[in-house]
């Protein structure tokens, strides 16, 4: 099977419409579970359910039947909404939204309560990411491990930055955080909000929602859907030309992640709403000899679970 075959084949035609759905849901889930962790993204999981290229390519639809939306061209709009993989999409999005509705307050509180173990957890599960992505494109030399270890330096870099807090920013600057950070859905490996703080427009975005300010929401969700159009349609194309490139900067991505997800010293921790912003997840620290053992355990656990639940999805889809 080819590496584009691996990256974007469809669902089989003999399956069951029933298991077609439940499939789609449970692959949902397990983006929205992605989705409410700090420094973890959606886009990881999308990348191991051998699912990536067809989001890619469903949201750059979207995008392209939006901008026809606004240029007041109905049929056109309604022909590149047609040509969206709703069979995908639309089970994608309900267990995404009902997982981010029940999991979020748990998740929130269990890295609170019990960070170092989360964190284990959460670094097991990102690793597993990693060898699987890893099996989804061809290695060809050694260009390709120099690109990865690249990216994850730059990643594990930056993701330490922090920005000192923008008081009070100019919509323009608000645009530009939307258009930034949104990017950050369709690439595995980096959290939408840490962008913002490093940025330090996390506390200026949170006041927008909390206080109803709807100007600013709105010049805010605009400058993501025009980022998200923009950088969607890129990087599927991106895809289509050069995959084995672009997905080797996936990966990397996902190993600089790993900053944010090292157990030691206080866990992945939980994303502040106070004044002050910090991140208190980018510390490293070597384990005392009586801190390694239950995150280790977690995250050998996290690893398994993920090779596991791989495995059961590429032999539903292998099902005819």
């Amino acid at each position: 099977m080819s590496v584009v075959e691996r990256l974007g084949r469809g669902d089989g035609s003999g399956r069951s419409r029933w298991s077609q759905l439940l499939l789609g849901l449970a692959r949902g889930a397990a983006m929205g579970a992605a989705d409410v962790v700090p420094g973890v993204s959606g886009a990881t999981v999308a990348v191991v359910l051998g699912i990536y290229s067809r989001l890619l390519q469903a949201v750059s639809t979207a995008s392209a039947a939006a901008a026809r939306l606004l240029a007041l061209d109905w049929r056109g709009c309604r022909s590149r909404l047609a040509g969206i993989d709703w069979q995908l999409i639309g089970p994608l999005l309900a267990g995404l939204l009902a997982t981010l509705g029940l999991l979020a307050s748990l998740i929130e509180r269990l890295l609170a309560d019990h960070p170092e173990p989360m964190a284990g957890l959460l670094c097991g599960l990102v690793l597993a990411s990693v060898v699987t992505a890893c099996r989804l494109f061809d290695w060809r030399g050694a260009a390709q491990i120099v690109l990865v270890v690249a990216t994850a330096g730059a990643t594990f870099a930056l993701l330490g930055l922090q920005s000192a807090p923008v008081a009070d920013p100019s919509l323009l600057a608000l645009a530009g955080a939307g258009a930034v950070s949104v990017c950050a859905m369709i690439l595995p490996g980096i959290s939408g909000a840490f962008l913002l703080l490093m940025m330090g427009m996390y506390a200026a975005v949170i006041g927008v929602v909390t206080d109803v300010r709807w100007l600013q929401a709105l010049v805010f969700l605009a400058g993501a859907a025009l980022g998200l159009a923009l950088f969607s349609s890129l990087l599927h194309r991106l895809l289509e030309r050069a995959r084995n490139i672009v997905m080797a900067v996936l990966v990397g991505l996902m190993v600089g992640s790993l900053r944010v997800l090292w157990p030691w010293p206080d866990g992945v921790g939980v994303i502040s709403r106070h004044e002050d912003q910090a991140v208190s997840g980018t510390g490293l620290e070597w384990p005392a000899a009586d801190e390694w053992a239950l995150p280790t355990v977690a995250a050998a656990a996290g690893f398994a679970t993920v090779l596991a639940l791989t495995r059961l999805s590429h032999g539903l889809l292998d099902t005819d």
